[in-house]
């Protein structure tokens, strides 16, 4: 076990399957040292976690969505470097998507779920830029997608 999937098991968190698409896209693409990943939604295990906030989500039930979507991304990453997740050597960028009323104001504290558990479980090397955007909807009803940004070696 590497470095960071030992910071992952401290933090009682075990890295899933890297989630296979749901349409006619790859799960990520890798230019150089750069691994571009595709949005992952907040599905947790075979549940989708739902909801808009605002309306029916809570902005802690949002942030714990957004930190479901991290762990999928670091799947994905780990995917992307055939098993070694200490090949990752910086989140570079997250957008994070919010699906939330017109009044709703409250999306970067939703993102910030994604946000803190990836500087917890990856440190300096978790360090990264970010949006938080609202969205009127977002696929199957999901309350969070996030995509992301990588430096890998």
């Amino acid at each position: 076990m590497g470095t960071f999937e030992a910071k992952l098991a401290e933090l009682g968190v075990t890295l899933p399957d890297a989630p296979a698409p749901a349409a006619n896209y790859v799960p990520y693409v890798q230019v150089g040292d750069m691994l571009f990943v595709s949005g992952q939604i907040s599905k947790d295990g075979d549940m989708l976690i739902t909801g808009k906030l605002g309306q029916d989500m809570d902005t802690a039930a949002g942030a714990e969505a957004a930190k479901v979507c991290a762990i999928a991304l670091l799947a994905q990453v780990k995917a992307a470097c055939g098993g070694d997740l200490d090949r990752l050597k910086r989140v570079v960028k997250l957008t994070g998507f919010v699906n939330s009323t017109p009044e709703y104001t409250e999306q970067s504290q939703v993102i910030n779920g994604a946000s803190d558990f990836i500087g917890a479980a990856l440190g300096d090397a978790g360090k990264h830029s970010r949006s938080a955007v609202s969205a009127a909807a977002l696929p199957f009803g999901v309350a969070v997608e996030i995509e992301g940004i990588f430096q890998i070696g």
